[in-house]
């Protein structure tokens, strides 16, 4: 009887609660798939369920293949849960999950005519994951042109193998994109000839962080590349070596994506965005896991923050290994010059001990130039002496991280939480996190 009347008496202004809206937008999915024929997602609808019964809002959708699939059972779609958000005008969803799943025609046709709607859309999505999922010639070509309107901000596409003409159908959709900043395409088959392309989408988009573990690009692709990367840090810092980053500022606020919600929506928004902040502060103060936030970038151009080219087969063998010394050059250009470089991730890669001194070097020459902190990881196939001392410049940047960390939680803690709530609303961020595990 106690939690009963705890449950009902309520503070007064409290935000109202997110329950009735969980609850409706289950009903109408079930409905959806019913008529449509399909199955619910077990995932989906266990995690509707669960936020329901925490009375939390759920973000994240994630549509998989049923595990115990048999010719009985009905076939999971995409388009009950698309049907369900734009129904229930579902305001508080950012992030789409598809994973192993064979995506017809129809529902990418209705996922890019969603993705298009950009700041009309109902459903403010700004992550979308499609992961081990496959797609034939005519769906990517039309995702690739709902790539070019959309409003995400993250996109992974891990373990789905595409030929030539797919990979030119995402590319198009990339270049010129102003507001994408986090691209994964872990294992999907890239090889040496995307290698121009991703250093055109690199050059002409707002990408900052960008993972192609598991591809071959070898030493041809990543030269290609890295080469209008190197070139524009090299300019920059010789051309302004005092100045600011240019893309730092003007950040647009993440809240006018929840523009044109209902009063109810909006206000449940506003409650969760405080609990975000509050939480956010808090693990930035804590030990672990969490990656750290990308700002969201104010312009587009050839330069990057966190660059992963593991297991690329990049060595000195055959004739891409003719490749590796001018590759080498590249790669301590961008680590003496880059100013907005934060990490790169080059293991797994048989680069060999001459490559390996002259990135220790560059790391040397960074550090005297005083430029951010920039963690290298590489292939422990080199000397001894070498390998660890990149670890220790490695290890002495994140030292240098981590007491930057604690000067601000010092500095927070003298502010008030008014004032802190403040500070918090104007400098939003996007969290890269998983996804590039997949995380961004």
């Amino acid at each position: 009887m106690r939690r009963a009347k705890e449950r009902k008496q309520k503070p007064k202004g409290a935000a109202p609660s997110v329950v009735p809206v969980l609850q409706k937008f289950l009903k109408t999915y079930q409905k959806h798939c019913i008529q449509s024929r399909t199955s619910m997602c077990p995932t989906i609808q266990r995690d509707l369920k669960s936020s329901i019964d925490r009375e939390q809002i759920l973000r994240k959708f994630m549509l998989v293949r049923a595990g115990n699939s048999t010719a009985s059972l009905l076939p999971v779609s995409l388009e009950p849960l698309l049907m369900t958000i734009r129904d229930e005008s579902y305001t508080l969803g950012k992030e789409i999950c598809l994973c192993g799943l064979q995506l017809t025609n129809p529902e990418i046709a209705r996922l890019a005519l969603f993705l298009e709607q950009k700041g009309h859309t109902t459903c403010p999505v700004t992550t979308l994951e499609i992961i081990d999922c496959k797609m034939d010639l005519w769906s990517l070509g039309r995702l690739g042109k709902a790539l070019q309107f959309s409003s995400l901000q993250v996109l992974v596409l891990d373990y789905c193998k595409f030929g030539n003409e797919e990979l030119e159908s995402i590319f198009s959709g990339l270049e010129s994109n102003q507001r994408l900043q986090g691209l994964s395409m872990r294992y999907c088959g890239l090889g040496p000839q995307s290698g121009p392309r991703l250093g055109s989408v690199i050059s002409h988009s707002a990408i900052c962080e960008l993972c192609l573990d598991g591809n071959h690009l070898q030493c041809s692709g990543a030269l290609a590349l890295l080469r209008p990367i190197a070139e524009y840090a090299e300019t920059q810092r010789k051309d302004q070596p005092t100045s600011a980053s240019p893309h730092v500022g003007n950040t647009p606020l993440l809240s006018q994506v929840f523009r044109g919600a209902s009063s109810t929506l909006s206000q449940i928004v506003k409650s969760s965005e405080t609990l975000t902040a509050k939480r956010t502060s808090q693990r930035k103060r804590g030990k672990g896991g969490i990656r750290k936030q990308v700002k969201i970038p104010a312009e587009a151009g050839p330069w990057i923050v966190a660059l992963r080219l593991a297991d690329n087969s990049i060595d000195g063998t055959g004739k891409e290994g003719e490749q590796l010394l001018e590759l080498t050059g590249t790669l301590t250009c961008l680590i003496k010059y880059s100013t907005h470089l934060r990490e790169m991730d080059l293991e797994n890669n048989t680069l060999g001990e001459t490559t390996a001194a002259a990135i220790l070097e560059a790391l040397r020459a960074r550090k005297t130039g005083k430029l951010p902190p920039l963690k290298v990881t590489v292939t422990p196939r080199i000397s001894s002496d070498t390998f660890r001392s990149i670890w220790k410049l490695s290890k002495e940047s994140n030292r240098t991280r981590k007491k930057k960390k604690k000067v601000n939680s010092s500095m927070s803690a003298q502010l008030s939480s008014s004032q802190q709530g403040a500070r918090d609303e104007a400098w939003p961020s996007v969290e890269i996190d998983g996804a590039f595990n997949p995380r961004i």
